[in-house]
């Protein structure tokens, strides 16, 4: 049986909302009469819905064409709900069209459009469902929609950075994880053979290789448990407060990685606080939202000592100084834009000029890991080959 949504009005003319199991509308509408209610609007409820499982992902990309489209159509001077049902009817992303006709329903029933968006998060960040409350209390839900897009298609190009900074070390580290098991299964064995039927006495980097190639062989599946068993206490130590903390100074400690993570920090930082700030949404909330969404924990209790130090009548400047991740030039540009009520205008300046950092710190990771991985693989790969050969060489001096 079917559940119904309803809202109705009671003899008093107080709005009701309610459920209902019942075969049909009819069944629904005469069970409203019944109670001596007049009825307002009827609706099958939707289907709950799983963004993670079972469903289409929503990407930045969905979501970026669904804020301008919105954007465009309420610049337009059509009605909120007709908007929504056109973005319902023409959006490609399953779950986001099931995620739409759900804030459609939840706006009929007289819910502001942010409370409709708050019910999805795996949709709608709280940034976005903030920044939309902050348009539809200052009747600028069209100019609010436009930032949110320009704002998500910048987070989502720096991103793509980072991780594509990120994916040439990671194929490199796996070719060559690959060639040294081929070389151990398949190589070495062959080898070891060819030396115990001669019965030599062996060097100690060929010693070395062969045992490696017989504790990989015999003991495989010890190495796969080990590195699984690994994987999950890393990830199970970084799931703690003291655990994440640890890894992300660590992270940003690092020479040349941790340089381009504190920069890409720094550019989403300063985009993401000074769109809400620009967007209304108050210097509090923002920070709070700022710091829930830096992706560091060492950013994030920086950002949460500023929220508590403006909380008590001080400045932002001074508690990012002292986490010593913020630079010098950004605490200064931010103590300015305090001090001349700028601040969101001098936070995008900030983030515009970050942004190009990270394109300068991420060509500057790639130039330098490429020779590394090189060297590495080439000294490992080679010193494998030549620990194999010099038995080989052995016998040919002793020959001679």
């Amino acid at each position: 049986m079917p559940l119904y949504e309803y809202t109705a009005k009671n003899s008093s003319g107080q709005i009701m909302k309610g459920q209902l199991d019942a075969p049909s509308k009819d069944d629904v509408v005469n069970h409203i009469r019944k109670n001596r209610m007049i009825l307002v609007s009827v609706r099958e409820a939707p289907k709950s819905i799983n963004l993670s499982f079972g469903a289409k992902r929503i990407t930045t990309r969905d979501t970026v064409i669904f804020t301008r489209q919105f954007a465009t159509m309420i610049n337009a001077g059509l009605p909120l709900v007709q908007s929504l049902n056109i973005l319902a009817q023409q959006t490609e992303n399953k779950a986001l069209k099931d995620v739409t006709r759900t804030v459609v329903y939840d706006v009929e029933a007289g819910n502001t459009l942010a409370d409709a968006l708050s019910k999805h998060p795996k949709a709608f960040s709280d940034l976005y469902v903030n920044m939309v409350a902050a348009g539809e209390a200052g009747g600028i839900l069209d100019t609010i929609l436009l930032r949110l897009a320009v704002f998500l298609e910048k987070n989502d190009a720096l991103i793509r950075k980072v991780k594509g900074a990120l994916v040439y070390p990671g194929v490199i580290l796996t070719v060559a994880g690959a060639a040294i098991a081929i070389l151990l299964i398949f190589v070495i064995p062959t080898f070891q053979s060819m030396f115990a039927s001669v019965g030599m006495e062996l060097p100690l980097p060929t010693r070395i290789v062969i045992g490696a190639s017989d504790m990989l062989l015999g003991y495989w599946w010890a190495a796969i448990g080990i590195l699984v068993a690994l994987t999950f206490a890393v990830r199970a130590y970084y799931r703690t407060d003291s655990g994440r903390l640890r890894i992300d100074q660590m992270l940003l400690s690092s020479p040349v990685l941790g340089d381009m993570l504190r920069k890409s920090a720094v550019s989403r930082f300063t985009r993401t606080l000074g769109t809400l700030i620009s967007s209304g949404v108050s210097i509090l909330d923002g920070l709070e939202i700022t710091a829930k969404t830096a992706g560091n924990q060492v950013i994030h209790n920086a950002v949460m000592e500023s929220r508590q130090s403006i909380a008590g009548g001080e400045t932002i400047a001074g508690p990012l100084e002292k986490s010593r991740v913020f630079p010098p030039m950004v605490i200064s540009m931010i103590a300015v834009g305090e001090q001349t009520g700028g601040l969101d205008e001098m936070l995008a300046k900030i983030a515009d000029f970050y942004d190009e950092e990270v394109d300068v710190a991420v060509s500057a990771l790639l130039s330098l890991m490429e020779p590394v991985m090189i060297v590495v693989l080439g000294v490992i790969v080679g010193g494998m080959v030549v620990a194999m050969y010099l038995p080989i060489f052995d016998m040919m001096n002793a020959i001679q």
